[in-house]
């Protein structure tokens, strides 16, 4: 078995790291799982993406953005924009379009300090050196509407769409009510272009109330983000005490937040109106108690051919990986992935070998999970 994980490594071209104790098989639907680190010591890692060649990029919070190399080094890349590394912000997604391999063009999320102190979530490009150690002509494609203070909500996944156009996730900055503000970012899913301009047929553009690059608005604090094998959007937020969830977003649709809500405050009283109300969409899933759901990915690999399509999103709180079917446009957590290695589970993603990593926050490591 180790011989093949070896092989297996450098078929896609990743060094495994020696030395590494196995853990002990754990059983899952798709049959025994080995769980192995691929990357260690790391400073509370918020996301990663593979590179095309080899190796993967790696951000942690404070600011850093790693390259690692297919035999395991690794690198901090220079250029990387200044963060506000307070609260729950700093250097956040790591995202490589689908042209990255000839425009090396590398998508971040982070929060930016703004004028009076505040910060807002941005969205970030700069183009990598062919040796990975620097990004260059860096540029602001998108920052949230200045007037935010705190460290809380930040949000945020960049995800490319279908169409090349960019969603970019942000959390309500602790301000619920602004979710239901269309003249403001917080608690919304924007959509902007490569080069930071409007879609033309985004749902708000050209209306007079209401920001042009707003998708969909009403969300808590989105801290992950999909797009499914028919180019749909799927995002993970977290709810109060209780009431994490799944949203299929839909354009120009409202989810509620803070007016209709599963969970309740954190001292107990009721959110908002209820569960419900005429306008606002329901949650495709929903857990109580909450989970403090983050990275998310479907699974489109060949390795465990029995989840192909399913959602895998990671827990931070209940220390899983939550396995979700998707039925149209409802999903149903199916199975709990649990071992030591999946504690507080940051950011997933299907390698491409098929097996699925996964970045746990609590002992700064990637993991690598495969039969």
């Amino acid at each position: 078995m180790k011989r093949l994980f070896t092989i297996l490594c450098a078929i896609w071209g990743f060094g495994a790291v020696s030395g590494v104790p196995q853990a002990q098989a754990q059983e899952t639907s798709a049959g025994p799982v080995t769980f192995s680190a691929q990357v260690q010591d790391l400073d509370t890692p918020w996301a990663f993406d593979f590179l095309p060649e080899g190796g993967l990029l790696i951000t942690e919070r404070a600011g850093t953005l790693w390259h690692v190399k297919p035999d395991g080094s690794r690198v901090a890349v220079t250029g990387v924009p200044e963060v506000a590394d307070s609260g729950q912000g700093g250097l956040l997604d790591v995202t490589l379009p689908r042209d990255f391999a000839d425009s090396r063009t590398v998508l971040l999320t982070y929060a930016k300090p703004q004028d009076g102190g505040g910060a807002g979530t941005a969205l970030a490009s700069g183009v990598l050196s062919t040796d990975g150690s620097s990004l260059n002509d860096v540029q602001v494609l998108f920052e949230m509407k200045p007037g935010n203070q705190g460290g809380r909500h930040f949000g945020s996944r960049v995800v490319e769409g279908a169409d090349g156009a960019l969603f970019v996730t942000m959390g309500d900055r602790g301000q619920g009510p602004l979710a239901q503000d269309l003249n403001q970012h917080n608690g919304k899913v924007v959509r902007v272009m490569r080069d930071g301009s409007v879609p033309s047929d985004n749902p708000f553009a050209g209306q007079a109330d209401a920001l042009p690059d707003i998708w969909s608005f009403g969300h808590r604090n989105v801290q992950g983000a999909a797009l499914d094998a028919d180019g749909r959007l799927w995002v993970v937020e977290h709810g109060a005490k209780g009431g994490d969830e799944v949203n299929l977003t839909v354009k120009g649709a409202n989810y509620g937040w803070p007016v209709i809500s599963y969970g309740r405050n954190y001292n107990g009283t009721k959110i908002g109106e209820g569960t419900e109300k005429d306008g606002m969409q329901q949650p495709a899933h929903y857990w109580d108690p909450s989970i403090a759901p983050s990275g998310a990915m479907f699974y489109d690999g060949d390795m465990f051919p029995d989840w192909q399509g399913n959602l895998f999103v990671g827990a931070l709180k209940f220390n899983y990986i939550s396995r979700l079917q998707i039925d149209g446009d409802t999903a149903q957590e199916v199975e709990q992935i649990k071992a030591p290695e999946t504690a507080r589970v940051r950011d997933i993603q299907t390698a491409p070998d098929g097996s699925i990593w996964f970045l746990s926050v609590i002992d700064g490591t990637l993991y690598r999970m495969a039969l």
